[in-house]
């Protein structure tokens, strides 16, 4: 590996892109992790925001370069001494953050809210944690999930963004036979309404006011959608959407994958009484919400942060069954040295989910 370059797509701020040779990541001291050949990276919203604005709580600073890149996709290239869930050559979908193991919320089984987690492509306060869209990527073997059967790999980077719809889900309890309305139909949120039918709901419905995603969603999916009426106020639209489908009573369970403040206020004035409302969706700090409602319904609220023990291994199992069309979710892939136009792309809104393919000769 002396000899390997590390190719990467560094970011020193809002729309500038670099491309340069970082040093390959060492598994000298590192007895269990592995280090992969990255063959594709799926541009996410929070990339999207980092090019436009370079940075979301942290900013990419010129003196501070990050490789972006957190879904992603690829084959094991070297493995350390105590390694024995993964093997060189294994084909494998990454978990791109891994906690420190011993605090009280990795004890408590919530390790998704370590405060010293390490996350890919994170600017950070001390040293910069590169992303996946480089040639290496170095993590522990416990999370790396080995892609099942045939299953090419591209669509492992769908795995990421799976499990955080599998996260958003298992919050909301979800029983079956429960209706659920999904806001925003981008990845997650149509993962969510996937991952929602397999968790058994009667009914899933899906909110958007882009006509492509949500043809995606009938067409797709086969998932009923409603269109989002900008003349309308959050709370007209709920009332619309309750006699278009039939939800005099609204819907048991409320997944926001948008954070734009009016999906929030028509999600709580969507949700049925005592229902389950979670917020996948990052948008603005603050936003106002409908507090009066949210008591008087007495719905449960929750936080959504990523994924926890188990989502992605769920999520692994539900692909596993062959009932979530994958491939399907993939609109386009950019060769890697054109990255910045994928970003591009999808802050656009094209298609569904967008890739840059790292590694050319992988497929």
């Amino acid at each position: 590996m002396a000899m390997e370059k590390n190719h990467a797509c560094l970011l020193y701020g809002a729309r500038d892109a670099r491309f340069e040779d970082i040093p390959v990541p060492s598994l000298e001291g590192k007895p269990r992790d592995v280090l992969i050949r990255i063959a594709f990276t799926g541009v996410c919203g929070s990339d999207v925001h980092f090019w436009v604005h370079g940075g979301i709580n942290e900013m990419v600073r010129p003196g501070n370069p990050v490789a972006l890149g957190h879904e992603a996709s690829g084959v094991v290239e070297a493995v350390g001494s105590a390694v024995s869930k993964v093997k060189v050559g294994d084909r494998v979908s990454i978990e791109p953050g891994f906690p420190c193991r011993h605090c009280s919320f990795c004890l408590g089984g919530k390790y998704n809210l370590c405060p010293d987690m390490t996350f890919a492509a994170s600017p950070g306060p001390g040293a910069v944690v590169h992303g996946t869209l480089a040639t290496f990527y170095r993590l522990p073997d416990d999370f790396c999930y080995k892609l099942p059967g045939d299953m090419a790999l591209d669509e492992g980077v769908i795995f990421e963004p799976l499990a955080v719809a599998v996260h958003g889900l298992r919050l909301a309890k979800l029983k079956p036979g429960q209706n659920v309305l999904v806001l925003g139909a981008g990845p997650v949120g149509l993962l969510s309404c996937a991952v929602a039918r397999e968790f058994g709901a009667s009914r899933i419905t899906v909110v958007d006011i882009n006509k492509g995603r949500l043809s995606f969603a009938e067409d797709v999916l086969d998932i009923p959608t409603y269109r989002y009426d900008m003349e309308k106020s959050p709370k007209d639209n709920a009332v619309a959407l309750a006699t278009e489908k039939n939800l005099q009573e609204g819907a048991d369970v409320i997944v926001e994958a948008t954070g734009v403040e009016s999906c929030v206020q028509m999600g709580v004035e969507a949700i049925k009484r005592g229902g389950s409302y979670v917020q996948v969706g990052l948008g603005k700090k603050m936003v106002e919400f409908p507090l009066v409602v949210m008591s008087e319904k007495e719905i449960t609220v929750r936080g959504c942060f990523r994924y926890g023990p188990g989502d992605f291994k769920l999520a692994s199992t539900l692909v596993s069954r062959g009932k979530i069309p994958l491939k399907s979710f993939i609109t386009k892939v950019f060769p890697f040295h054109r990255a910045p136009d994928a970003w591009e792309a999808a802050h656009k809104g094209e298609g569904v989910k967008i890739l840059i393919q790292v590694d050319g000769s992988q497929t």
